[in-house]
């Protein structure tokens, strides 16, 4: 299967959620990189990781499929 047909396919339940929550994730590591304000070295260190997290997290779901041609 193709990298895009497979990005098109239908996506189980769970990994829709588990895709929504990789995004609000990086949204709340993105916020954390982008604040205005002097943080910890600590607290930006847990927003680069949040990024990455959520970015892989949504990436791996988006491309898991349902596959109803299983071999019996």
């Amino acid at each position: 299967m193709k990298l895009v047909s497979r990005a098109q396919a239908p996506t189980p339940k769970f990994f829709k959620v588990l895709r929504n929550v990789g995004l609000v994730l990086a949204a709340v590591g993105g916020t954390i990189l982008a604040a205005p304000v002097a943080l910890p070295v600590l607290v930006t260190s847990v927003g680069g990781y949040l990024v990455v997290a959520g970015g892989v997290a949504s990436a791996v779901s988006q491309l898991t499929t349902i596959n109803d041609n299983v071999n019996k």
